[in-house]
């Protein structure tokens, strides 16, 4: 493949500007200086936030010592880690108006709101000017390094599915919604696009309309309407893009004839979302004819390759694949066709964390360089427990027994080392000090001196009964097993899935929900089920199963929508599209209804006889 400085230099529509390669060195010098700089964060850090009260309480008015690294290890004896439950009180004063310094000298003005799809629950995290500007350096520094491989025209269109939810204030004036909410809201936004050359096919409007459907019909017909423009489709999750052309299937005769016509659709009726896209097109027939021409092939092939064939100028699919984005990412291939797909940077609603310098790296092997300015990271080494050797008598003191991993004293990021698997631990700007993440990491190698990380895993057990710890990860690797099955035995599709653990009834077992596309027959399904409840490899399992006390493997197959519905909810409750991701596994009651009610069949394993 050319470079892009080769292809600027035998196109000069093609974009790879000087300030690239400004950026990129800009973060090689902080990667060769890591510890260092990871030191002087936590100084800046400390001497922004020092005597707000939650410091207060285990450093109280020492001093800020001039020897970076004994302030390093100060900090860490004398600040203990803390989840989310620590900060709350703060926070919920904060957003009852409190102007005390709590957390943070700066005043915070704005909350941002996690999807609540992982957790079960919402919650609040300060966000800062210092949020957008980090969110703005990393989309310029990740496009950089996309461009040095996939060239883009200056000032090509993308294919950008983002939402906006509604903003609202709290009780004392904060203003609070999601991060990407108040991201595309920001200056920031528009400089990002300003920097990068390239500019979404949806106006404000349609991104912030709050109600996704329109919102995704809208940038389908625009994308369409500017699709020889477009130079990449993207959104923030897999989950959007997949869910987008999914819509796509039943909506594209419609989305043809307003183009034809130059039309929109009576389904969109927010009044400012009609009156902006009706000034954006006109009646364009020869466009709406080529569209029409390849759906109706495309429909015939089952949509594969959608994406190039009605955007020819795409160059790639961007968006974060990694964890509980993998399971789409048979589907989005299916739509990509022969288009690389790229994963997007590796970050949370409390900070960003790394940066993809590999763009061309598949999806499955994809690693995240640290940027050492945006937060102080330390790194809790996790060992995975044999159930043998989980007990109080374990030969090295300093290991602590967790139920799922037994942990190590954390580390700074100069101490990581390859190989090894770790639980991620913030300080940031915002206001949060030693935050346990909860995601567990390994580190794969080094980007000059930061480490590069490879997602494993959320740390919270998402399926226990008895003895048995199985992860989210654990969970895919059993559902791409059953799904295999069903695409060699079937021509249906797995189209989404979550599970419980039931211990309502004695003895507890494991239930599976699967919404399926296409007909099946119940002999595979059942095949399905037993080949699952066969490859949890977890010994806890194993050996509870072979004694029965945990019951077998219950798959649920539900109604085609079922998801959606499930989808439905978040967002009812607050949550944008932009953050939404299927939760894996669910204790909640409300979802649990909802899957119950639209569950048509039921099977139960055979496969511990």
């Amino acid at each position: 493949m050319d470079s892009a400085a080769d292809n600027k230099s035998n196109n000069n529509n093609y974009f790879y500007c000087k300030g690239n390669d400004e950026i990129i060195s800009w973060f090689d010098r902080s990667a060769e200086n890591a510890a260092a700089i990871q030191r002087q964060t936590l100084r800046r850090i400390l001497e922004l936030n020092h005597r707000v009260e939650y410091l207060n309480k285990w450093i109280g008015d020492i001093r800020l010592i001039q020897d970076e690294n004994a302030l390093e290890s100060l900090y860490a004896t004398m600040v203990p880690l803390a989840s989310h439950a620590d900060f709350e009180p703060y926070i919920h004063k904060i957003a009852d108006g409190e102007k005390a310094p709590l957390l943070t000298q700066e005043p915070i003005t704005t909350l941002s709101l996690s999807s609540g799809t992982t957790e079960g629950s919402q919650k609040f995290v300060p966000f800062t000017h210092h949020s957008s500007q980090t969110t703005l350096q990393i989309f310029k520094l990740a496009a950089a390094y996309r461009s040095r491989i996939y060239s883009i025209r200056e000032g090509g269109k993308v294919l950008e599915f983002i939402y906006s939810s509604k903003q609202y204030k709290t009780k004392g004036g904060l203003i609070a919604g999601t991060a990407t909410t108040h991201y595309y809201a920001s200056e920031e936004f528009k400089i990002k696009q300003q920097h990068t050359k390239s500019f979404t096919c949806s106006p404000e409007e349609v991104i912030s309309s709050g109600d996704y459907k329109q919102s995704t019909y809208c940038h389908l017909l625009l994308g369409l309407y500017f699709s020889e423009e477009v130079e990449f489709v993207t959104s923030t999750f897999a989950y959007s893009i997949v869910q987008a052309f999914r819509s796509f299937e039943e909506l594209w005769k419609e989305l043809c004839h307003d183009i034809r016509e130059g039309t929109l659709s009576s389904r969109i009726n927010i009044i400012k979302v009609r009156k902006t896209v009706l000034g954006i097109i006109v009646p364009h027939s020869e466009l709406a004819s080529r569209i029409e021409s390849i759906c109706e092939e495309l429909e015939r092939e089952d949509w594969f390759s959608i994406i190039p064939r009605l955007w020819p100028n795409v160059k790639y699919v961007y968006s974060i694949m990694t964890g509980s984005m993998q399971p789409y990412l048979n589907k989005l291939r299916h739509y990509a066709g022969n288009l690389p797909l790229v994963s997007a940077d590796y970050g949370s609603t409390e900070s960003w964390i790394g940066v993809n310098v590999e763009p061309s790296s598949p999806p499955e092997k994809v690693t995240f360089a640290v940027i050492p300015t945006f937060s102080y990271f330390e790194f809790i080494p996790l060992h995975r427990s044999k159930p043998q050797s989980c007990n109080n008598n374990h030969k090295d003191a300093n290991l602590l027994v967790n139920d799922d991993f037994i942990e190590d004293d954390p580390v700074p990021l100069s101490q990581v080392k390859i190989g090894q698997e770790y639980e991620i631990i913030l300080t940031t700007f915002t206001g949060l000090y030693r935050y346990r993440l909860g995601d567990v990491v390994e580190v794969i190698g080094f980007h000059k001196k930061t480490p590069k990380l490879n997602f494993i895993c959320r740390r919270k057990l998402i399926l226990t009964v008895n003895i048995d710890k199985n992860t989210e990860k654990d969970l895919q690797l059993v559902v791409e097993r059953g799904s295999q099955i069903l695409l060699s035995k079937s021509r249906a599709e797995l189209v989404d899935f979550t599970s419980h653990a039931n211990v309502a009834k004695r003895p507890g077992h494991y239930v599976i929900y699967w919404e399926i596309k296409g007909d099946v027959e119940e002999k595979v399904l059942g095949e399905c089920c037993r080949e699952m409840d066969a490859s949890f490899v977890d010994h806890g399992y194993v050996v509870s199963r072979k004694t029965n006390s945990i019951g077998p493997l219950e798959l649920c197959i539900v109604e085609r929508g079922t998801f959606k519905k499930i989808l439905e909810h978040f967002i009812g409750n607050g949550a944008a599209l932009s953050q939404f991701k299927t939760p894996r596994c669910t204790s909640n009651q409300v979802l649990l209804r909802i899957l119950n009610v639209c569950t048509m069949k039921r099977f139960y394993s055979t496969a511990y006889g």
